[in-house]
């Protein structure tokens, strides 16, 4: 794979898959624009990467800093070639009837909202130059049920739907769109669980062990490069067989 002369945009960058994918792209000599809200690990990342990494500290949730920051995008470092919407929020946990309704609009506002804000201002581009890829990231949730955790789940089923309508609204026009779905990937949100906790999940993989980022940031840099040239509309798990197989 080979991202010379390309910018990606990267959101939820700061640590994590979005770390890791902007690390793998800017080795395989990309530009990345990184998006995220933590002012300090963007500094440090962006630095680490040399003079290919511009970043915006960036709450994806807030319309008009989300514009803002793809528009500098653009006039720092040019087209926007991928754009990958990889920033998200657990939301909190709790039976749909008590589910607060602030909390539900929140986590819809960052998983879902502010992703289809960014495919609408960044599309349209793409679509002129006949060329782009699109990726978001979806999850186990984006495929199966959870109990107590409606907003996430709701929001994670969309996201995919999302990324499905934009693809073949794309297609004419050179541009793919594809949804990357992780399963028990280990970055600082998931190191966070107790020991036991990771144990389980674990055992819950067929390969019998949880992801790296970077094994995440290796597929999500596949669909973004040309490499995928003839892959789109696709939901593409990472996650060790869990949604391919069935354990007897």
């Amino acid at each position: 794979m080979d991202f010379t002369d390309r910018h990606l945009v990267i959101t939820g960058a700061s640590s994590g898959i979005g770390r890791a994918t902007a690390e793998r792209i800017v080795a395989l000599g990309g530009r990345v624009t990184l998006l995220a809200r933590r002012r300090d690990r963007l500094a440090e990342l962006a630095a680490s990467l040399g003079e290919g990494a511009r970043w915006h500290a960036v709450d994806v949730a807030d319309a008009a800093a989300l514009a803002g920051a793809l528009g500098a995008a653009v006039e720092e470092c040019g087209p926007i070639d991928g754009l990958f919407l990889n920033a998200g929020t657990g939301g909190t946990f709790a039976p749909v009837e008590d589910y607060a309704e602030a909390d539900f609009a929140q986590v819809l506002a960052v998983n879902l909202t502010a992703p289809f804000r960014a495919v609408a201002q960044v599309l349209p581009a793409m679509k002129a130059r006949r060329r782009g890829a699109i990726l978001v990231t979806g999850s186990l949730a984006s495929e199966r049920g959870m109990a107590n955790n409606v907003a996430y789940v709701a929001s994670k089923h969309a996201v995919l739907g999302l990324a499905r309508a934009v693809a073949l609204e794309a297609a004419p026009f050179g541009v793919r769109c594809n949804c990357v779905v992780p399963g028990f990937i280990e970055t600082e949100m998931f190191a966070a669980l107790p020991d036991e906790a990771l144990k389980a999940l674990a055992a819950k993989v067929p390969q019998g062990r949880t992801g790296g980022a970077d094994e995440l940031a290796a597929v999500a840099a596949f669909l973004l490069s040309d490499a995928a040239s003839h892959v789109t509309g696709e939901s593409i798990a990472v996650d060790g067989g869990v949604l391919g197989t069935l354990a007897v």
